[in-house]
């Protein structure tokens, strides 16, 4: 059954109230002040609440802002009773988070209206909370599955960290690194477009088919040719746009030689301190974003990798920062940042406590980042 609170200091109202609502089949509930009504709105959590305006102590509007401020409580249909038929007055009730009004003296029939009209609005607010709980555990869900999925520290000779900070929403974010034998260790970065499950999943679906292999007769080896593969793979016409970008390398520990290929992917950093400079430099090759368009050339860059060198490969998240003063960081300012902190041999979480600070407020996108010490 139905529950209704009715909130009144006037006895009389009350039981006036209770007698025509109960004619209806809805279970009624009663509160003298607005104390007592808060008390019993949370004990009963009623679908319904009609509460006096003119009360001692705690007036209708109190009660109708901190009813509306609950998290439990604010699909909870609230109708102030009130005398005042002012605009002014109905401003001020609407502002506080009424849903409608009655005003005296009582019509019955009117009141029993809009009371089925408040309940059945009450209903569809509390489905629509309910699929938005549902959709947000789904969401919660994916996103760990997707978490689950990142590769944990590597330590050696090749020391590799990484750090995956979900945005407000599901992201498209994904990165891998691992050994394709035991000379050459293959690192990436790619991010989905767009936010939401099919970002999230088309970049996972990515990552398990580089991981396990699984695109038949392809150089695992060579970064152009698993760029256009990816893009021969993932290039068609019902994409809506869904298309990702991704930073592919290669790197030969005999040689000391990153081969690497990018798909409209911000560059990766490689910092390396000689005794005199440190050097930094910006690894990127021209390339459409994969699945854009189906015919896409991509191109192979090759550096050497020096002694003590530290290679950053990360999002537009670690960038695409906006600061309190409305300012967006760019590219250019994430790299000085990493090059005033590399002789301080800074980890991760240190740098991503800066990226923090810098951000007022949450970033719609994901911030993903890899490390690679050489020795």
């Amino acid at each position: 059954m139905l529950q209704i609170l009715i909130i009144d200091d006037d006895y009389v109202v009350q039981l006036m109230l209770l007698r025509m609502l109960e004619k209806q089949g809805y279970e009624i509930i009663t509160a003298s002040n607005g104390e007592i009504g808060m008390a019993q709105a949370e004990k009963f959590r009623p679908a319904l609440i009609i509460c006096d305006w003119m009360m001692p102590r705690m007036d209708g509007l109190e009660v109708c802002r901190q009813i509306k401020a609950d998290p439990v409580l604010c699909t909870t249909f609230f109708i102030l009773f009130t005398s005042l038929g002012s605009v002014a007055d109905r401003v001020k009730g609407l502002d506080a988070g009424a849903d409608d009004f009655i005003t005296k003296p009582i019509d019955e029939n009117e009141l029993k209206a809009r009371v089925r009209a408040g309940l059945r609005l009450h209903q569809m607010s509390h489905d629509l909370q309910v699929q938005k709980q549902l959709l947000e555990a789904e969401m919660a869900e994916a996103a760990k599955y997707v978490r689950s999925l990142l590769p944990p520290a590597m330590s050696g000779a090749i020391t590799v960290d990484s750090r995956f900070i979900s945005s407000q929403q599901l992201g498209g974010d994904c990165f891998d690194y691992y050994w394709l034998d035991s000379e050459h260790l293959v690192i990436y970065l790619l991010n989905s477009a767009g936010h939401g499950l099919k970002a999230a999943l088309k970049s996972a679906t990515v990552l398990n088919l580089l991981r396990f292999r699984t695109l038949a007769q392809l150089n695992y080896y060579q970064p152009r040719e698993v760029l256009e593969a990816l893009n021969h793979t993932f290039a068609s016409k019902d994409q809506n746009d869904k298309h990702f970008t991704i930073w592919y390398g290669v790197y030969n520990c005999v040689k000391r030689q990153l081969i690497y290929a990018s798909a409209g992917h911000p560059p990766a950093v490689l910092l390396a301190q000689t005794k005199t400079k440190l050097h930094v430099e910006q690894l990127q090759t021209a390339g459409l974003p994969i699945g854009m368009f189906p015919e896409v050339k991509y191109f192979d860059s090759y550096c050497s990798v020096k002694e003590s060198s530290t290679l950053y490969v990360f999002s537009a998240g670690v960038y695409n920062i906006k600061q309190q003063d409305g300012v967006i960081w760019d590219v250019d300012a994430f790299i000085n940042l990493v090059r005033s902190r590399h002789q301080q041999e800074w980890h991760l979480d240190e740098i991503l406590e800066e990226l923090t600070a810098l951000s007022y407020q949450n970033s719609n996108n994901d911030l993903s980042i890899i490390q690679t010490k050489f020795d």
